[in-house]
């Protein structure tokens, strides 16, 4: 790799602001917030609105449209 061209990638905490949930993996996003993590280190925080813990999608609470009136509803209409 060229030296000097790639971001700085290291150890992040994104932290879920709506349940308060926390992971630490590996970014090369900037940030001026730190948080003390689990191990006794400090890491850059990142904070955002919607996570695994979160989302709709993986809570269970996703809403299915049901599409079957409007199939039924469309034969009807060009059965003829």
């Amino acid at each position: 790799m060229k030296a000097g061209i790639h971001p700085d990638y290291r150890e992040v905490v994104f932290q879920d602001v709506t349940t308060d949930f926390a992971f630490l993996t590996r970014s090369t996003i900037s940030t001026k917030e730190t948080i003390k993590w689990e191990d006794g280190n400090e890491y850059p925080l990142v904070k955002v609105d919607i996570s695994s813990q979160s989302h709709p999608f993986y809570t269970g609470k996703h809403k299915v449209a049901s599409t079957g009136g409007r199939v039924d509803k469309f034969k009807r209409r060009y059965a003829k």
